[in-house]
C-alpha cells in the first residue's frame, strides 16, 4: 500500500454505553489526517475513545501526532483512550517515540471494552 492512500474511518458506537470505535483504514500521514483530526477536535470525547489501527500499515510523525493528541484531550477530560491493534510497523513507532509507554493498547476491540491492555 502506498503510503499517501486514502484514510478511511468508520465511525461505530460500542457495547458499552458512552464508548465510540473509530475503525482506520490505510496509512495515517499528513496527507490524510486533517478529516480526523477535524472530526476528533469537533466533538467531546466520549467515556472511552477506541482507535482501531488494525488496517493502519503505516503511520508518520503527523500521524503519531493527532494520537497522542487525541489521547491527550481524552485525559484532560478524564477519559479513556486506546489503541487496537497495532501492527508490528507502527508498534515500532511507538516505541521510538515511547508512546507506546503512554497510550494504552489492547489487542481487540473487545479486549479494549473489558479494559485487558497490552
Amino acid at each position: 500500500m502506498a503510503h499517501d492512500a486514502p484514510l478511511t474511518v468508520e465511525r461505530k458506537e460500542g457495547k458499552l454505553p458512552g464508548t465510540r470505535i473509530l475503525v482506520l483504514d490505510g496509512p495515517l500521514t499528513l496527507r490524510n489526517m486533517f478529516d480526523l483530526q477535524a472530526d476528533l477536535r469537533s466533538q467531546p470525547c466520549p467515556e472511552l475513545s477506541i482507535l482501531d489501527l488494525s488496517a493502519v500499515p503505516y503511520m508518520d510523525s503527523a500521524g503519531m501526532g493527532l494520537i497522542v493528541n487525541h489521547f491527550t484531550q481524552c485525559q484532560s477530560a478524564g477519559k479513556k483512550m486506546v489503541a487496537v491493534g497495532v501492527c508490528s510497523r507502527v508498534l515500532e513507532l511507538f516505541k521510538i517515540t515511547r508512546v507506546d509507554s503512554v497510550v494504552p493498547r489492547a489487542e481487540t476491540i473487545a479486549a479494549a471494552e473489558a479494559g485487558v491492555f497490552c
